[in-house]
């Protein structure tokens, strides 16, 4: 019998990733993997666990297995700084929506085919309407982030807090099993319902100091590591030279023209929404010639 923690020596060796067989590991997941739901996205990712900073990707085939920095559950905040830079993760997002986009892969279809998960009219129609609300955004930048601040940001914290707080609630008879997460949850809803009122100037100006510090922190944690050599950055010294550089690079756009800053990063994200659409109507529209096949 082997286990998947059986295969994972050679990342405390310098080795950044290990990519294992699903046939050669004969065990089931531990229960000290827990499932992540938040990740950076990575193409033909399946799912997602960690176990401490292990942090594995289950593709159709194998077992992608990375060793982070710091642990997500006891240090987020540098796991944020260190292991996820926020230009990493823009990269990482267009990377796995075009690579989507541009997979064509069968036995997926087959697979939603046969559980009827959803028809690809819908596909096509909601990949259509992330096309052109990514489109709206790209075209009008500065009225998407009013927009995104005085509607999605709050409606966003409101959902967050209600879900938070949920995770303090047991089911059946109603009882208390988490004070923290419920006291927490109520904060983060208290926030959104709040946030309505407050201004955009507000929020943008909290908005862009919280991400000018995590594009510095990254930059100066990048750095320092990338001074260490190439040993320190088995993923790559080039790679991470320029994932330093990008941050740094943004910190210090949020300081000298945080205008400018507002429209290119909401750009961004309206072009990671076009393209998220333009994957599901892709999808959809290969649905549609397997039906027709079948």
């Amino acid at each position: 019998m082997a286990a998947l923690d059986d295969f994972l020596g050679p990342l405390h060796s310098g080795v950044w990733e290990v990519e294992v067989p699903k046939f050669s590991v004969t065990e089931p997941l531990g229960p000290a993997w827990i499932q992540s739901a938040i990740n950076v996205p990575t193409p033909g990712t399946i799912a997602s666990y960690r176990k401490g900073r292990y942090h594995v990707h289950e593709t159709s085939t194998e077992w992608k297995v990375h060793l982070d920095r710091y642990d997500p559950a006891v240090h987020p905040l540098m796991h944020l700084v260190d292991d996820a830079p926020l230009v990493f993760m823009i990269a990482a997002t267009f990377v796995a929506l075009v690579d989507t986009v541009r997979r064509t892969d069968a036995a997926d279809t087959r697979a939603v085919l046969e559980e009827q998960t959803t028809a690809w009219q819908m596909l096509v129609l909601f990949g259509l309407a992330g096309m052109t609300a990514g489109a709206s955004v790209v075209l009008r930048p500065i009225v998407a982030f009013s927009a995104i601040i005085h509607i999605l940001l709050p409606l966003a914290l409101l959902v967050l807090g209600v879900l938070i707080a949920g995770k303090g609630m047991g089911s059946g008879p109603v009882r208390i099993v988490s004070g923290r997460r419920l006291l927490a949850g109520a904060v983060v809803a208290f926030i959104g319902a709040i946030s309505y009122a407050l201004p955009v100037r507000v929020w943008g100006v909290t908005i862009f100091v919280l991400i000018g510090i995590w594009g510095l922190g990254s930059a100066v944690a990048t750095f320092k590591r990338v001074s260490r050599g190439r040993t320190a950055v088995p993923e790559g010294l080039y790679t991470w030279c320029a994932v330093g550089g990008l941050s740094l690079l943004l910190a210090l756009l949020i300081v000298v023209t945080p205008v400018a800053s507002v429209a290119l990063l909401t750009i961004v994200l309206g072009a990671i929404t076009f393209l998220a659409g333009l994957t599901l109507v892709v999808n959809g529209l290969r649905l549609r010639e397997r039906t027709r096949r079948r």
